[in-house]
């Protein structure tokens, strides 16, 4: 689900070109919906929408992490898994942010696009958890990946619940209430993928002084 604290851990071995070819299709599909959702989330007024870009776009983030991990250290590798919780922290405060402003302002979002992308996005986590099925009983890495598609699915159900919600009720609460969750687990993914990152940088650091 949303902030789903992926693992950034580097397998011993090298990845194997089905497994990086998996990847840029995950990635793809993921920077693609991030960018559906938003602009959908705008258009609709749905701020489960925006919370729901924001799994995407920690998804994307991890695999990018993944693709480029091999030619990073660990020291780089925890950095640029710290920007990641960070974008991850801002993205919760912004969908926060709209939960408030919506709530404010009582106008219910445009169900009939909600579902619309919300199938979209189920379809694109569906396809990405297919694409990296295979190696689900890799390595820590690979493993993550999969895991971290499959469980959006269950995001991407939950905005869908929040469009039906909106659509028979005529309310906004529906759209609010999943959002508020899905933030809130953002928020949490955010600051554990900071925590283990900082740790890992500091223990690069000292590995540096030691030798």
């Amino acid at each position: 689900m949303a902030g789903c604290a992926c693992s950034h851990d580097i397998p011993k071995k090298s990845y194997s070109k089905k497994f990086r070819n998996a990847l840029w299709i995950a990635l793809v599909l993921n920077l693609s919906l991030f960018l559906t959702e938003v602009i959908g989330g705008m258009q609709s007024g749905s701020a489960a929408l925006w919370a729901d870009a924001l799994d995407f776009a920690g998804d994307s983030f991890n695999y990018i992490l993944s693709l480029i991990a091999l030619s990073m250290s660990l020291y780089w590798r925890a950095n640029a898994a710290l920007l990641k919780g960070a974008m991850m922290l801002l993205f919760a405060g912004l969908v926060v942010g709209k939960v408030v402003w919506s709530y404010a302002n009582g106008q219910p979002p445009e169900a009939i696009t909600m579902g619309l992308i919300g199938v979209l996005a189920l379809g694109a986590n569906i396809i990405s958890a297919l694409v990296l099925y295979t190696f689900r009983d890799g390595d820590s890495n690979m493993r993550s990946v999969w895991i971290c598609s499959r469980n959006d699915a269950i995001g991407n159900v939950a905005v869908l619940l929040a469009a039906l919600g909106v659509f028979g009720t005529q309310s906004i609460l529906p759209d609010l209430i999943v959002a508020f969750i899905m933030a809130v687990l953002g928020f949490s993914g955010g600051l554990q993928i900071i925590k283990k990152a900082w740790a890992e940088r500091q223990q690069s650091h000292g590995h540096k002084h030691a030798h």
